[in-house]
């Protein structure tokens, strides 16, 4: 296998969404869960994505992970590799992106372009400051993420607080003014000492610009509209793997399980909508602590649903209550005490045969995942932008259909257009 391009993603679901926008133009692409393991056998693809949980975690830790997948990745032919990470460019002052930008670009010495713009999904870049609609990052509802808040919009801020080396700003006017132009101004930053570059986009074609000039390089660093402009550049004319018939979805839709760890508005309101249509168990932090629930409780209850139809677990609560729960039990042991309910309910129904498991919510996606212990997913159609749907790959649930959703992502009817359409 010699791929065309590689990619390492910071959390699970902002990998799928990339995989889905990369096969969505021309790529023929699978997702890795880590790096592979010696002697997995991935078909013949253009394009690998390597799903990594690195958003959250200490910088150093983030680095080390990222450059083993950056070794395989460039061991099986990547020219260029693209650091993907959240369009809302979750992250501290310490980290992550910043470091694991450096420590990727250190080895060739390269310049990495870096930008979270996707316009698909209202996401853009204009001046250096990141806007979601028309409002920007900080004035915007996706400012309170409960683990990453973003109350900064300027990128050049956010990008100098986590980088040894300055930070440029490839603006508007340049990229309008075409490939030439961007690339003598990238020398002229280069030669002003600059380790990376945040560029401006506000639509497709400035991310076709992108992509183009970033191909010169070895690496860049973006959300899924980066990967559009890479592929689009790349420009490889295959059967897309989106459409293969192994994909087909059962018309029997008993053993579909929803689990929603995200609490993002999006995703409290595809819940309300969903309880209209499906049984809806409500998983609150501070039940599981005082013991008034468990998780076998809620195994027991989501197994007899699910032998009649779908059913959904939901953890998900509103911003000031997740507030009050940090408050009272700290951020760190809600969290985990969550997303391990979460994982452990998926581990106990999928060993008894699901059909279709979506997850909504960047790190429950990865603590589902993790605990299930799959390897890789072959990607198919997207059912909403940035959301593909999944078939496992490898050694276990080799049959279990995936939807793994980012918080902000999908319609209203999200939930039941996904498990119709799994």
């Amino acid at each position: 296998m010699s791929l065309y391009l590689g990619a390492i993603a910071d959390d699970y679901t902002g990998a799928s969404d990339l995989a889905s926008t990369l096969a969505g133009n021309g790529l023929r692409v699978v997702q890795t869960i880590g790096v592979p393991p010696d002697g997995m056998v991935l078909p013949d693809v253009d394009a690998v994505v390597v799903a990594l949980k690195s958003r959250s975690i200490p910088a150093g830790v983030a680095v080390r992970q990222s450059l083993a997948a950056d070794a395989w990745l460039r061991s099986h032919g990547a020219r260029h590799v693209l650091f993907k990470i959240c369009s809302t460019f979750d992250s501290t002052a310490e980290g992550n992106i910043g470091p694991v930008t450096e420590a990727l670009a250190l080895p060739s010495r390269a310049m990495p372009i870096v930008c979270p713009a996707f316009p698909r999904n209202r996401r853009t870049v204009y001046q250096g400051h990141l806007f979601v609609g028309s409002d920007r990052l900080d004035e915007s509802p996706l400012k309170d993420h409960p683990i990453t808040p973003m109350r900064d919009s300027s990128l050049l801020r956010l990008m100098s607080a986590q980088s040894r080396l300055p930070v440029g700003l490839l603006s508007l006017a340049v990229i309008r003014a075409g490939d030439d132009v961007v690339r003598t101004e990238l020398s002229r930053l280069r030669l002003a000492g600059c380790g990376s570059v945040v560029a401006d986009a506000l639509t497709d074609g400035d991310l076709e610009v992108l992509g183009r000039v970033a191909l010169d390089g070895t690496v860049s660093t973006g959300a899924s509209g980066m990967g559009l402009g890479l592929a689009r550049a790349i420009v490889v004319d295959r059967e897309n793997l989106g459409d293969v018939g192994v994909m087909r979805a059962p018309d029997d839709l008993r053993g579909s399980l929803v689990l929603a760890g995200s609490c993002s508005a999006a995703t409290l309101e595809q819940l309300d909508i969903a309880e209209h249509e499906w049984p809806v168990l409500r998983l609150g932090a501070e039940d599981l602590i005082a013991g008034t629930t468990s998780v076998k409780a809620v195994v027991d209850w989501a197994r007899l649903h699910l032998a009649e139809g779908p059913a959904v677990v939901a953890t998900s609560a509103s911003p000031d209550r997740v507030a009050a729960l940090q408050a009272a039990h700290g951020v760190q042991r809600v969290s985990a005490l969550l997303e391990g309910a979460l994982a452990e309910i998926a581990s106990q129904l999928a060993d008894e045969g699901l059909s279709r498991l979506i997850v909504a919510g960047g790190e429950t996606s990865g603590a589902v995942v993790d605990r299930l212990g799959i390897e890789a997913f072959l990607i198919g159609r997207e059912l909403a932008p940035g959301v593909p749907m999944l078939h496992a790959l490898g050694r276990r649930h080799a049959n279990l259909r995936l939807v793994l959703k980012s918080g902000n992502f999908g319609s209203p009817g999200f939930f039941t257009e996904a498990i119709i359409a799994g």
